[in-house]
């Protein structure tokens, strides 16, 4: 199968997803109390900046007309001091703030991705989604550090300078205001720009992060494969096409801080022109034109620091449609909320599978989705079904399975195994059809409630990076040491214990790579044993176990599964022959179910995997 992503799969739009200032404001509303002191700062330092001008002029006409200072300039001095003091304290609520919103963010986020469909994981790449809650959340700290900041303040600031010069010289600011309203007019267009530029490099980044994290998750398989320089080639063109977006951010935003410069210095030059012809025509005096100076300084500044914030904004809103994007995705209680369960029906089986369709959805690159197809079907078949849109991997299952029993399912690869435990644990629902938990259809169940029931162990028998105690209390949290040591005994693991002087304090390593093969299955399978749900699904847990290994876990199993309902996925003859009774499964289908002796008898399919001893 071809990893490329344009092959197949849902394209993302150029743009991308797009945000808007609204979608801030719950973020902004978890702070309330602290911008309302914010607000009355500003308030404060706005009045203390705007009353300096005044002052000014006054100690300009007080020194013309040879009178005596007295306190002006103290007080001058004192509102200096005051507004310095106020613009710092100020600025320190805003960035505890902006660090707030973003841990505000990244909990919404984390808590989102934990919880949505199986299917999203499906269709996005792992280091993208990573990206978002580390590189997109924390752009948004530039909202409050420097967009808000300047937002309350200067606009404050900015309309007490504007009512100000109308009052001092409306002539001379009708000049301003024209060099003014030319430049925000080209700042305003160069924002959206800015915006869409942001978005896409923030997904070239999400995927140099994905392709980071693929390469390091396989690492000695590419070393080994002397595939190295390959890899380093293709992180390298995505961290070149990272860069190249960010080039066209800064080259677009370049043009921005140069207006707020430009509107400053035309604005200055016709002021002191024009207003020095009016001071020598005696329609202004010269502490009018100070003063009148002193308020274009302070109408221009807020609004070049406003035309700098464009680009951190900006950027900030493109990051904020991405992290959006997944948080208005439903998750799984979302959809349990929608399902449309079948009624109940009166039984005494733990699990029926009544008349079961499925197809994996399509998926823009081999992630889970991809993995389990390419296991049910094969390689080349995958290739065949997608490029006919039919990726269905059951066709009318039906079967049941009573409490207490063990069933075994064998079949081929790609018969469709792994595929019925996935719609067990509901990691996807049946395209049509149902499973039943004790007659009731398992889309009316909470799926915590659900899962608390059942004990999975995975055909890759995943261990996570901690210690063996993180490992075996994960679906057991309460469990005590006496319990955890008594479980890794029964699958044969107290050597793993006795070799490290840290016993079920020692680290695993990432993937559980400290472990062998049939070391991480067996703690897979003792971290299930512990929860002691009364239904276990074991797919192929005894396919990385040599001989002594098996027969010591298939009495661990068998000591369990008393008064517990097992489905085991049979890798070998010898998990089979002990089953209460064996479905059999080809391409998706049901062929045959019974005993092994019946089987034998009966199906041909059954017959010739057991004659090789099920190694398929």
């Amino acid at each position: 199968m071809s990893m490329s992503a344009p092959a197949r799969g849902k394209k993302r739009t150029p743009e991308g997803p797009r945000a808007k200032f609204s979608q801030l404001l719950p973020y902004l509303a978890e702070h309330k109390p602290v911008l309302a002191v914010v607000i009355v700062l500003s308030i404060l330092g706005a009045i203390a900046s705007l009353v300096q001008p005044l002052l000014i002029g006054q100690v300009i006409t007080a020194v013309q007309s040879g009178e005596t200072l007295g306190g002006l300039v103290w007080v001058l001095v004192s509102l200096v001091v005051i507004a310095a003091i106020i613009s710092g304290v100020q600025h320190w609520l805003l960035q505890r703030t902006g660090t707030g919103i973003v841990l505000s963010a990244r909990r919404r986020l984390i808590s989102r991705m934990l919880r949505l469909p199986i299917r999203e994981y499906d269709t996005r790449r792992t280091g993208d989604l990573v990206s978002r809650v580390g590189s997109d959340t924390t752009l948004l700290y530039a909202v409050m550090t420097q967009g808000l900041v300047d937002a309350i303040g200067g606009v404050l600031i900015f309309i007490g300078a504007l009512i100000a010069m109308l009052i001092l010289d409306p002539v001379l600011l009708g000049l301003t205001v024209l060099v003014i309203g030319v430049s925000i007019a080209v700042v305003g267009g160069l924002s959206g720009r800015i915006r869409r530029a942001s978005q896409q490099q923030q997904e070239k980044v999400g995927d140099l992060a994905a392709a980071v994290e693929r390469a390091l998750s396989a690492i000695r398989t590419i070393r080994a494969a002397g595939a190295t320089e390959r890899e380093n080639e293709t992180i390298d063109g995505n961290a070149r096409a990272a860069w190249s977006k960010g080039i066209k951010v800064a080259n677009v935003s370049a043009f921005v801080v140069p207006v707020a410069g430009i509107a400053l210095q035309v604005s200055l030059i016709t002021v002191l022109g024009i207003g020095g012809f009016r001071v020598a025509a005696g329609e202004t005096s010269i502490a009018e034109l100070v003063m009148f100076v002193f308020f274009l300084f302070m109408l221009i500044s807020p609004l070049g620091l406003a035309f700098g914030a464009v680009t951190s904004v900006s950027q900030a809103l493109g990051a904020l449609g991405r992290i959006q994007e997944i948080i208005d995705l439903p998750s799984e209680r979302d959809e349990d909320a929608a399902a449309a369960p079948l009624p109940p029906v009166a039984t005494d089986d733990a699990i029926t599978f009544d008349h079961v369709h499925f197809s994996y959805p399509e998926s823009a690159h081999k992630t889970e989705a991809e993995k389990l197809l390419v296991a049910e079907l094969g390689e080349d078949a995958v290739l065949t079904e997608t490029e006919g849109h039919d990726r269905t991997v059951l066709h009318d299952v039906s079967f049941t399975v009573p409490r207490g029993q063990r069933i075994a399912l064998v079949g081929p690869s790609g018969a469709g195994k792994s595929t019925i435990l996935a719609l067990i644990e509901r990691f996807y629902d049946p395209t049509a059809g149902a499973v039943r938990m004790e007659g009731r259809d398992i889309r009316s169940l909470d799926r915590d409630e659900l899962r608390a029931r059942i004990g999975y162990v995975e055909q890759d028998a995943p261990v996570l990076a901690g210690t063996i105690r993180d490992n075996l209390t994960l679906g057991a949290p309460d469990a005590t040491d006496a319990a955890c040591i008594e479980v890794l005994a029964s699958v044969n693991l107290t050597g793993v214990l006795e070799r490290n002087p840290a016993g079920l304090d020692a680290q695993v390593g990432e993937d559980g790579v400290m472990l062998s093969g049939g070391e991480r299955q067996r703690l897979a399978i003792a971290r299930a044993l512990l929860a002691a749900p009364p239904i276990l699904l074991l797919d192929e847990s005894t396919s990385s176990l040599d001989g002594l290994n098996e027969q010591l876990l298939r009495e661990a199993i068998d000591a369990v599964a008393e008064h517990r309902t097992l489905i085991v996925i049979a890798h070998r003859l010898s998990t089979v022959v002990d089953s209460d009774r064996i479905i059999v499964l080809e391409k998706g289908r049901v062929v045959g179910e019974g005993t092994h002796s019946e089987l034998v008898a009966s199906t041909p399919l059954y017959r010739d995997l057991a004659k090789h001893q099920l190694l398929v």
